[in-house]
């Protein structure tokens, strides 16, 4: 995961690398390392390097449903979940003694997000029953985010279990995030004029 001075900074002139400025390859991470937001580096193998990179995969798959999905709800709401998922990580990946700096995310912004999953299914038809995903591209894309949140939830649980964090803020909040895509996932299924396809069959033949 780039830095964000790297990102901002790194680019490549006519094709060729420019050494005047930050690289894109950092080189800091070929031992095997990264470093923490604060004083030490971890092992990449680390439980707490395998959750941020979780939540970097849970906001990369937010993204590829933002620029997929149809209805005008969807999108804004998963660009305010992206940020949030930044501010998460740094939490995150911040030492001990750094953390409460980062810490950003609270209550409150967990009621919010739950408040806006609750909006969106008032405005569609609840299933009884599991679903399959696929009825639409853009539902379909936002059931692979909602996968990947609920796995970055499990890492961040661990954490918690073995003491590396200590804010249950960020757990309820990923808890409540699947749950939005899952609404937003039947809310694009509905924009797309597409039934929800539950897991039993209905009808003949069922």
């Amino acid at each position: 995961m780039l830095s964000h001075k790297t990102c901002e900074r790194g680019f490549l002139v006519q094709g060729e690398y420019n050494s005047s400025m930050s690289p894109i390859f950092t080189r800091t991470g070929d031992d095997g390392t990264t470093g923490l937001l604060g004083k030490g580096r971890l092992p990449k193998s680390h439980p707490r390097m395998e959750a941020l990179g979780t939540l970097d995969e849970a906001s990369a798959a937010l993204g590829l449903a933002r620029s997929l999905c149809k209805a005008e709800q969807t999108g804004p709401l998963l660009v305010e979940a992206q940020r949030d998922l930044y501010a998460l990580m740094a939490e995150v990946a911040a030492s001990p003694e750094n953390a409460a700096q980062f810490r950003t995310l609270d209550s409150g912004r967990v009621q919010w997000l739950a408040s806006q999953a609750e909006a969106i299914s008032a405005l569609v038809p609840l299933p009884n029953e599991f679903i399959l995903p696929g009825d639409s591209t853009g539902a379909a894309a936002l059931s692979l985010a909602r996968t990947i949140v609920r796995r970055a939830e499990r890492r961040l649980a661990g954490l918690l279990e073995t003491g590396e964090i200590e804010n249950e803020v960020l757990l309820q909040y990923l808890n409540r995030l699947s749950s939005l895509c899952f609404a937003l996932e039947l809310l694009e299924n509905q924009a797309a004029g597409e039934n929800t396809t539950l897991v039993k069959q209905t009808g003949e033949g069922g």
